[in-house]
């Protein structure tokens, strides 16, 4: 599961590609908290390539998400496919997490 991170002025963007599943949640989140330990306040994450996440790959977005709250920052979440999207909708994460169509529309809530 590739990650790319792109630092900017107003936030750090991640983009997932591919899956978040159990065989590789774990994995995605030690990177994901690691751009948190070096600095990063702001998040766009960018699920415009995520083809599929699980139960797993939803508490890796909740973790990151509490940790960003915890030291004043913000996670927007951007580009989510139909299927993703119907994911977060049905565990009722579209209420309570910032989501954006596009990385346009994310970056102006910061």
């Amino acid at each position: 599961m590739p990650i790319a991170i792109e630092p900017t002025g107003k936030a750090h963007i991640i983009t997932l590609q591919g899956q978040v599943n159990s065989s590789n949640a774990a994995t995605v989140e030690a990177e994901l908290l690691h751009i948190l330990q070096t600095g990063a306040r702001n998040v766009l994450l960018g699920m415009t390539d995520l083809s599929d996440i699980s139960g797993a790959g939803l508490r890796v977005v909740v973790v990151l998400a509490k940790r960003l709250r915890q030291t004043g920052g913000k996670l927007v979440i951007y580009g989510m496919q139909p299927q993703v999207r119907e994911v977060f909708d049905l565990c009722g994460f579209l209420a309570v997490l910032n989501v954006a169509a596009t990385r346009a529309e994310a970056l102006e809530q910061f």
